[in-house]
Order: C-alpha cells, then structure tokens, then sequence
C-alpha cells in the first residue's frame, strides 16, 4: 500500500525553487525526516532531484519532464520524489555531489540522484533530456531502468551503495598534517598560477568562471612576496571580465560564470556570492593600482546590489537576496540581450559611437543577438560621457521588459561574504554609504536568523527560517563582524564576531581542530556519522574550514590571546596532508600566511582629529588583505603588542605590529604606508 500522500507537498514551503515546482503533476516532498520516513515504510527507492532558482537547466528539465504528466506518473510509481534547493541545503547537496563525482560524472545541476530509502545514494546524473539525445538516455528510459534494477538486482544494487558510501566516508575525513610552512603555499601558488590563462585571465579553457577564492589568495600571495605574477592574474581576470559580456554593462553586476573562453557569452543568472567576491578583488586590486574601470565597476555592482538585491526589510534594515534568474520570458538571457535596429532606434545619432564601443552589428554576437561587450579602450571624459549617456537610455528602455525572477530568500553565508566585501570598498573608495549598507544587513541577519546559542541560520524568507546554520554561515558572519569592526572600530562588532565564532568551535569541531559543515545537532543529514560532510576545499565560495581558521587568525592578531592562535593551527593542522590537493584550498591557505605574516596596525589619537582619520584611512584601504586594523580607543586586550600605545594630546600615532612586535610611532600617512608594505617589522 502507498504511505505517501498522493500530491505535491511544496506549497508549504519559502524556498522559490521549491514553490516553482508546486504545481508540478509530481507527488514533491521537501527533504526532512518525513520524506525519508515514507520511503523506508515504503521500501522504495528515492528520486532525489537538486537544484537552484536561478538555474537555467533546472528550468529546462521542469518543463520537459517535471510538467509533463506522463513522466510525473512513472516518477510517482516508483519513487518517493524529493525536491532539494541546493542553495538552502549545500550540506544535503554537498554530500550528493560527491557521491556523483565517485560515480565518475561530472557534477552540474540539476543534479538528480537515486537513493535507498535510508538515502544513500546507487546512481545518479544531471539533466537527462526528454527523448534520448548528445549520447544521453532520455529521463524516461532512466526511470524505467532504475525501476527495474531495484525490483531485480538489489544485490548489485548494495554493492554501488556500499562504495559510495566508503567513497564518501574518505571524504569527509581530515588529512592531517605539519604545519603549513612558505613552502607549501609557494608550491600551491605556482600551481594555481599554471592554471591561469596568459591572455583571457582566469583559469584556462571554457567556461570561464570567476574562482573568486583563487585569485584572492595569489593576490594575497604577492602582496607577501612582491611577485608581479600573481598580482597580473587578479588584474587581468578583472580587466577582461569587467569589459566582457558577463558583466552588465547597464544594469552592473556579474553573471555567474561564461560559457566560452572569451568572457563573452555569460550563463545570465546573477549571483549574491560571486559579486561579493569580486567586489572584494575590485577594492584590493584598486587599492594597489588606483584604476578607473575598477571603480566603476564597483560603484555600479554596489549600484546593482542596493537597487536589486535587497530582500524584505524588517526594522528598518535589510540583507540581500540571493540570485536573478538566467530567464525571462521563458528564454534565457532575454532581458539582456539586443537586436540592433532596437539600439539604433533608441540612440539615434549616438548609435555609431556606441556599436563601435560595444561590438552592436546587425548580425549579432550570439544567435544573432548582441550581448554587449565592451571593445574599445576608456576613451576621453567627452567620449565616455556620451557612452554613459547611452547606456542610461538603453538601461531605461530595458527596465520596460519582463525582468528575471528573483530568489529573494536571504542565506547567511552570502550575506557574509558582501558585508566583508562593502567592508573592504567603502573603506578603499571612501564610501560610508556602503559601510552602513553592510551594517544594516548585518544586523538583520542576527535579529532575523540568530539564536540563543550564538548561531546564526543558514536561510531565511518571509518571516521564517528554512535551514539550519550550517559551519560556513557562522564562518561567513564572524569574518563579517570583523570586518565590520576593523573599518568602523566598534568594540561590540569585534564581540559578535567572538561569539560567532566561539558557537562554531562549539557546534561543529572534531577533536582534531577541523570543523563538519553540519552541527551535531543536525538531524536530518543521512548515512550517519562516518560520512557527516567536512571539506576544507573551496568552490564558488570558500569553504567554511578555510573561513574558519581566517577568522581565528585575525582574532588572534587583534587580540593577541593565544587561544585564537592554537584553535587556528590546530584547524589548519587538520588538513595539512593534503599534498598536491592543498592548491584546492585557497582560502585555507590564506588564512595559513595572514596567521604566520599577518600584520597589525594600531591607530592611537582622538577620532574626530583629521590627523586620525588620514591614518586610519591609508590603514583600512591597505591593499594586503593580511593587514589588521585596530584603533586604540577601542580598548585593546593587555594580552596585544599594541595594549597601551598613546598618541601625544592633539596628535594622531600609527603602530605596525608584527610578530608580536610593535614598531616605532607613525606620524605620517605616506610613511605608514610604506611601513605596512614593508616586508620587516619598521623601527
């Protein structure tokens, strides 16, 4: 007898993904305890199927097979189906990836596995098509086959569970090791840097992807080394994106990744996380080299970030949501893109000047549509300004399209990465608006997801939280309060982030110093324990454990105490085995050269003094993103080099602090900054 209730149970539920599915023919569930209890009383196997709202082929399979109600029937005959939005689970999504990549696949979504009803994992893909086509099965013929291998060969079955499950069972173990030395991030760094392509910038090959935490760290990596290389490959991936089709000439904002080697044709949707990260990288790179094109970029993504993105406010304060969709219209791309007889007639004139700029042609850059791109190198105050002028009547036009849907759910982790991000580049562009941007959405994200316990949760939406805080959220916050205390130097920012951070040890630590994405009282992650999920390896994003031991680095080099100091080698100590695979862990890595080459510099003098403010703006606009600010009015802790450091009465000091040592007084902003880009300790 069928114990699941024969209809689709995702009404109920916040996540847009899910309730884009709502009214599919497929009996959904929501992933939880329920859905798997029903299969188990069942005995049947799960269809397990992840995916995200912005998700150009999630869309496409939903409408060939999640619609159509032929093939909802065989799903509903055979299988207990759940619908999983990755971007609210990346733990649940995280595990089933895995599981696909030691089946050999490559990893994509939608992403669509075959479980046993205790959810381990036999089988899997990612978009199969409707009718069999590009050497792949139709969705059909899988559901059929899989069918019948569970009524007929259970036993071959077992064994595909059973091997998963030791694959990934390996994978959730730490590799420890000694700690990290030069060495070790030398070799990753030129590894990396191997990878990189000379002429596009970013990784070689298509598609092209942003790699945010990559090019943080080999920035990172010369700022300790003076390396020109390193440096270049941040610059180039910059130049070559912001000038591509995958950014929004009129809008602002980058797509999430392109599918070429070119930067040209972007997959359209918009990603929180990825623009966080390369505002981060916008703001270091211009703090080194001050460039034009990175300052308009910037301003225009924080533009797009404050005019887009912001989701529901409550008290007066918001966060920011999470994706814009790849489609509209049911196409992707559709809101984007032109033809050129529509610019032609919008711009009259002023079409010439701008097709040559932006690579307009009656043919087309794509499917016979342009994507703008800009061609031309920036051009004289009078040419730029008639550009600009263009854009706004196209940007205007535009607004009068269907625009993408938007996932306006808030996650805490992306959240912390565009605090950190506004951070660093109201400091760098001198923008207090956007200091006051982050605060807000910080603050939202602790009244609206925090708990009594010092957690934050992972995802929130109208009202309600929809996921547990999982290891990257608390990582992701607690590196925000620091950010947040180092540029504005509030005494409770540095609090919070303590106690996010001091909720992380306690929630999601082994004993060997490494951190489980999920807390040990997660209650619906399957297989048990030998396979609970821990990774120091980053993705889009980096990984919780690499965030983590940054955190722990910085605090100890605010605060001096110890403590901070042995939790942060112990963590790092914790993947250190890695060999080779360390270049996958670049934001671990980073963390490794800010504990061991961190710098402090402490700000002593009355904040209101112009003499101050010039010195703590050459300290927070550092382009070393190894570089710890604190003000000494702050209240330093005795156990810091720095505690007790004064200016004279009416006069501002400046103290570059390394390796437990502080140097002589710093009275003058060029020359503190020429002490913190010194590689020695001043004095």
């Amino acid at each position: 007898m069928t114990l699941t209730p024969s209809g689709n149970l995702l009404a109920a539920e916040t996540s847009p993904y899910l309730l884009q599915h709502a009214d599919n023919p497929v009996h959904w569930r929501p992933w939880g305890q329920a859905a798997l209890a029903a299969a188990e009383a069942e005995h049947r196997p799960i269809l397990l199927s992840i995916g995200y709202a912005a998700c150009h082929w999630c869309h496409v399979m939903a409408h060939e097979s999640f619609e159509d109600a032929e093939t909802a029937a065989l799903m509903n005959e055979f299988f207990v189906c759940i619908k999983v939005d990755r971007e609210e689970r990346p733990d649940i999504d995280h595990l089933y990836m895995s599981a696909l990549h030691a089946l050999g696949e490559q990893g994509g979504w939608p992403l669509t596995m075959f479980l046993t009803p205790e959810g381990s994992p036999f089988w899997g893909g990612t978009y199969f098509p409707p009718e069999p086509r590009w050497g792949r099965p139709s969705f059909r013929q899988v559901l059929h086959g899989i069918a019948r291998a569970w009524r007929e060969e259970p036993e071959a079955l077992q064994r595909n569970t059973a091997a998963l499950r030791q694959a990934l069972a390996t994978l959730a173990q730490s590799r420890p090791g000694e700690a990290l030395s030069d060495a070790d991030l030398a070799e990753a760094a030129a590894r990396l840097l191997r990878g990189t392509d000379p002429e596009q910038g970013g990784m070689r090959g298509a598609p092209k992807f942003p790699n945010p935490p990559i090019f943080r760290f080999l920035w990172q990596r010369s700022c300790r080394t003076g390396e020109a290389e390193p440096s270049a490959a941040v610059h180039r991936l910059l130049a070559r994106m912001s000038q591509g089709g995958i950014y929004d000439h009129l809008g602002g904002g980058y797509a999430r990744y392109a599918t070429d080697a070119v930067w040209l044709v972007p997959h359209f949707e918009k990603m929180l996380y990825d623009n966080a990260q390369i505002l981060e990288l916008l703001a270091l790179a211009h703090a080194a080299s001050p460039e034009p094109l990175y300052a308009a970029r910037a301003e225009e993504t924080v533009g797009w970030l404050a005019g887009a993105m912001l989701a529901e406010p409550r008290g007066g304060r918001a966060a920011f949501a999470a994706s814009e969709d790849a489609d509209s219209e049911g196409e992707e791309g559709r809101f984007y893109v032109w033809q050129a007889a529509e610019i032609a007639a919008l711009l009259g004139a002023d079409f010439a000047a701008f097709a040559a700029a932006y690579e307009v042609s009656e043919a087309g850059n794509w499917e016979g549509k342009t994507i703008l791109r800009r061609t031309t190198p920036l051009g004289d105050a009078a040419g730029e300004a008639l550009l600009a002028a263009c854009r706004a009547r196209l940007l205007a036009a535009r607004a009068a399209r269907v625009r993408p849907g938007r996932d306006d759910k808030v996650l805490a982790d992306w959240n912390g990465l565009a605090i950190a991000a506004l951070c660093r580049a109201g400091s760098v562009f001198e923008r207090p608006d956007w200091h006051a941007l982050a605060a807000d959405a910080f603050d939202f994200i602790l009244a609206e997801m925090g708990g009594a316990d010092g957690r934050v949760a992972h995802a929130w939406r109208r009202g309600r939280i929809a996921a547990a805080g999982l290891l990257e959220d608390q990582a992701a916050m607690a590196r925000a309060a620091l950010a947040l205390f180092e540029s504005g130097g509030a005494p409770a920012r540095l609090a919070q982030a303590c106690r996010l951070a001091e909720a992380a040890l306690a929630w999601f630590a082994d004993t060997d110093g490494s951190c489980f994405t999920t807390a040990t009282d997660a209650t619906d992650v399957p297989m048990g324990a030998s396979v609970r999920p821990r990774s120091a390896a980053d993705n889009a994003t980096p990984a919780g454990n690499g965030m983590l031991a940054e955190v722990l680095a910085r605090l100890f080099h605010l605060t001096g105490e110890s403590r901070w100091r042995d939790r942060a080698e112990a963590l790092l100590r914790a993947f250190s085995g890695q060999g080779a695979a360390l270049a996958a862990c670049p934001t671990l890595l980073a963390a490794a050269d800010l504990l061991a080459h961190g710098t402090t510099v402490v700000i002593a003098g009355d904040t209101a003094l112009p003499a101050t403010q010039a010195l703590l703006r050459v300290a927070r606009g550092s382009a070393d993103p190894a570089v710890c600010v604190l003000r000494a009015e702050a209240g330093l802790a005795p156990a810091h080099p720095g505690f007790g450091k004064t200016a004279p009465p009416g006069e501002a000091r400046a103290y570059v602090c390394r390796n437990q040592t502080c140097g002589l007084p710093i009275a003058e902003p060029a020359a503190l900054r020429a002490a913190i880009a010194s590689p020695t300790p001043p004095g």
